[in-house]
């Protein structure tokens, strides 16, 4: 019976594991991350809040408003709010259940009734005893799998497509993205930023990497940005312009000329290189002080194919 007890436990644990993992409702309602030491956080997704230790369980206590190692939200929407509360209270019910049980249990081993059929023979035995029986899950563990519905049921989730979120949610949501927009424009208008800068291809999946990693991140510094960054880019340049030259030897290429005048009133002819796989800037000559014709621009065309 021992053996038995021992399945019993280690089944319960894993029930227990399983419910506490990924499947829990609070996980929709936090954004996980990492703090600049590298340790774990949970950061609550409506009022912004960080929680460092004591996982999931924490961010529950403080979505569902409950006083005490956390403090309550003050954005949290009332269906998000009754939800977690309802999980709360059947980790409560759970946990006394457990306790009621530890009481019960006899500490001196099996009890003589559970030896009466010991006498049995061999294939009735074998038939109505097993040496590890399943256990019985308790009311609270099946209320788990076999789901019951509830008032918290009937709530919209917030993280399918088509979903109808509260109305708290929504102005939240509007504010977050307001604040985020302001950034930016803050930072457009402090440094005399071009607005057109907003219309580069790199600019959104700047945004995206960024949000990506979440908060904590930490911009680049002043020398990385004038050093190595712009090392690192230089050679993601030169990759790219090295293969357009193995294009240029497969299915040849177009060479082309713009001519046009800078604010210092330079005469300046750009060279380029057009192939299927993009236009490369070759080089760039001043021809200020000489004369446009026809044999100029073919002996100038003649030293860039060369």
């Amino acid at each position: 019976m021992s053996s038995s007890g021992s399945c019993q436990q280690s089944t319960s644990m894993d029930v227990s594991q399983t419910f506490r993992g990924r499947n829990d409702i609070a996980w929709a309602h936090v954004n996980e991350g990492v703090d600049e030491n590298g340790k774990k956080i949970l950061t609550c997704l409506y009022c912004g809040k960080i929680v460092k230790g004591g996982g999931i369980y924490r961010v529950k206590l403080h979505l569902a408003g409950i006083k005490g190692e956390v403090g309550k939200c003050p954005k949290v929407p009332f269906d998000v709010k009754f939800k977690i509360g309802e999980a709360l209270n059947k980790i409560g019910a759970k946990n006394k259940q457990k306790v009621e049980l530890r009481k019960n249990v006899n500490p001196y081993g099996a009890s003589v009734q559970q030896f009466e059929g010991d006498m049995l023979d061999e294939d009735q035995e074998c038939k109505e005893v097993s040496p590890c029986p399943a256990p019985a899950l308790t009311s609270t563990a099946s209320s788990k799998i076999k789901k019951s519905i509830g008032i918290g049921d009937y709530f919209a989730p917030k993280t399918k497509v088509g979903c109808q979120p509260s109305i708290r949610s929504v102005l939240a949501e509007k504010e977050a993205k307001w604040r985020a927009d302001m950034a930016v424009a803050r930072l457009f208008y402090d440094s005399c930023i071009p607005t057109n800068v907003i219309n580069s291809i790199y600019f959104q999946p700047m945004a995206d990497v960024i949000a990506a990693i979440g908060p904590g991140y930490k911009i680049p510094t002043y020398h990385n940005l004038r050093v190595n960054l712009l090392r690192d880019v230089k050679k993601e340049v030169q990759l790219l312009v090295d293969s357009y030259k193995k294009t240029w030897e497969d299915v040849g290429c177009t060479l082309m000329a713009n001519g046009w005048t800078d604010n210092s009133h330079r005469s300046l002819i750009n060279f380029l290189v057009y192939c299927p796989k993009g236009v490369c800037f070759v080089k760039s000559v001043d021809a200020s002080n000489v004369v446009k014709d026809a044999a100029t621009l073919f002996g100038l065309f003649e030293e860039i194919a060369l």
